[in-house]
């Protein structure tokens, strides 16, 4: 009788794992399901591969002045506007990335206007920003591949650690994280990657680093939410980290122990970006973490030069960075 009992108690146990398992397959379904689809008159470009460009084009404005921003060069942009706008254009003609992140640049809808009247035949056809509310120096992205959720970390207060104020509380700071956000991108009806961009705060101060620290923090912090809902997830952070290579901001992201899955920097640390016209150190990246690594192609991202170098000090003080991956997860 009692073989019998432990029969049946084994029976039942294994009826509920397999129960178990199933219910965990299909909640697992559930939450990898998506109403975010791709758009009905969209086609995919047929290539194997993708290339994605980061470029910190400095103060660049368009030739109007914004009512709710105040500032003396936004109100009035320099004589040479038109010069760098003509000479952005064909930078990007020349680098015919499939996905372009610009920082210090004034807003999506210029970007956008840019490409519809010059850059027509290019595919670009979709755009965004989380631009700030009183300055002119964003973030933006301009994409041949369909986009999603779009996360902004502008109204996010972030720490300074190790700083104090005279009350002795402890220091924070909102102003400058409109110049990050996140995005869900689609190269493939099979291959997707989170893209976020970023404008880190300037200067080398102990106080400015702490300030980049803390919006790491936050960064960290979001990547890994979506660590935890996919471990398996892409991602891609490309900007002005305004750090070099051995700095402590940039070790958080490769080396440090809060971070599920650890960004590369595929560029060798004695290549440089900034000054465009003669680089002495290097502030610019596209990072990739370990899971989108396996997809890099040319061994990996590279600083790149699309003139003479001063040509390209007209456009910018930073160097562009680009990188080119496989569409297919390996």
């Amino acid at each position: 009788m009692k073989k019998l009992t432990y029969i049946a108690l084994f029976g039942l146990l294994l009826g509920s794992c397999a129960q178990q398992a199933r219910v965990s397959k299909q909640l697992k379904q559930q939450v990898n399901t998506t109403s975010i689809v791709k758009p009905v008159d969209y086609t995919y470009p047929a290539d194997s591969s993708f290339t994605v460009l980061s470029w910190n084009v400095e103060h660049f404005l368009d030739l109007h002045d914004d009512p709710y921003i105040h500032n003396r060069r936004e109100d009035n942009p320099p004589e040479n506007t038109k010069k760098r706008i003509s000479l952005l254009l064909k930078a990007l003609k020349n680098a015919n990335a499939d996905v372009v992140v610009l920082q210090e640049f004034e807003s999506a809808k210029f970007l956008k206007q840019l490409a519809q009247d010059s850059l027509p035949d290019m595919g670009y056809l979709y755009f965004g920003d989380a631009p700030s509310h009183n300055w002119y120096m964003n973030v933006v992205v301009m994409s041949r591949f369909p986009m999603g959720l779009m996360t902004s970390y502008g109204l996010a207060t972030t720490p300074l650690p190790g700083f104090v104020n005279e009350q002795g509380r402890a220091e924070s700071q909102n102003h400058i994280n409109t110049r990050m956000w996140s995005v869900d991108v689609f190269p493939s009806e099979n291959y997707s990657f989170l893209l976020t961009g970023v404008h880190l705060k300037a200067g080398r101060s102990e106080r400015d680093i702490a300030m980049r620290k803390g919006q790491i923090a936050l960064l960290t912090e979001t990547f890994n939410r979506y660590l935890s809902h996919d471990p398996a997830t892409n991602m891609l952070m490309a900007g002005d980290y305004n750090a070099t290579p051995e700095s402590e901001e940039i070790a958080l992201l490769t080396k440090g122990t809060a971070l599920k899955n650890h960004f590369v920097d595929t560029i060798d640390p004695e290549i440089l970006s900034h000054p465009a016209n003669a680089p002495t150190r290097r502030l610019d990246y596209i990072l990739i973490n370990e899971n989108m690594n396996k997809e890099i192609l040319d061994g990996g991202a590279k600083v790149v030069n699309f003139f003479s170098p001063e040509t390209m000090r007209v456009i910018s003080d930073h160097l562009p960075v680009v990188a080119r991956f496989l569409k297919e997860d390996k």
